[in-house]
């Protein structure tokens, strides 16, 4: 028996460009990895920065790329009671995730990871999808004269 025999063989071509859903998934879902990277560096007492390579002319009019750092705002804050807050953010838009609704309240630092990974499970199950789709829509609108 072949080795091409043991396998399950189909036809099927490789999709060309991801469906917008999913293509704001991965967006949103990357920017939740570098929050929950940027909430255990601050617990450990450590810095987080992604790094991206910028294309450059130096002095002689050649083109190079330079390794530089991308800063990682925070996405939640302290609030008046003392407990930590979370925003979801698309973009610069603040996510509304109940009617009225845009923070999570989160009591210690700790659960603030946690409460990230949960977040960044419900985005990839498509649970906030109607939200993201709302705030993509807002934020082409702005494009648009």
């Amino acid at each position: 028996m072949s080795a091409l025999q043991s396998l399950k063989l189909v036809n099927q071509r490789r999709p060309n460009a991801l469906p917008p859903v999913l293509h704001r998934r991965r967006k949103l879902d990357t920017k939740l990895w570098e929050q929950i990277q940027l909430a255990q560096a601050q617990a450990e007492g450590n810095t987080f920065a992604v790094k991206r390579f910028k294309t450059v002319r130096d002095i002689d009019g050649a083109s190079k790329s330079i390794e530089v750092h991308k800063r990682v705002r925070p996405w939640w804050f302290v609030a008046d009671n003392g407990k930590v807050c979370v925003n979801i953010r698309y973009g610069n838009r603040v996510l509304e995730l109940a009617k009225g609704k845009s923070a999570i309240e989160v009591a210690t630092p700790a659960e603030l990871i946690n409460t990230l990974e949960l977040i960044r499970k419900a985005v990839a199950d498509g649970e906030l999808d109607t939200q993201i789709d709302g705030a993509s829509g807002a934020v082409k609108a702005g494009f648009k004269k």
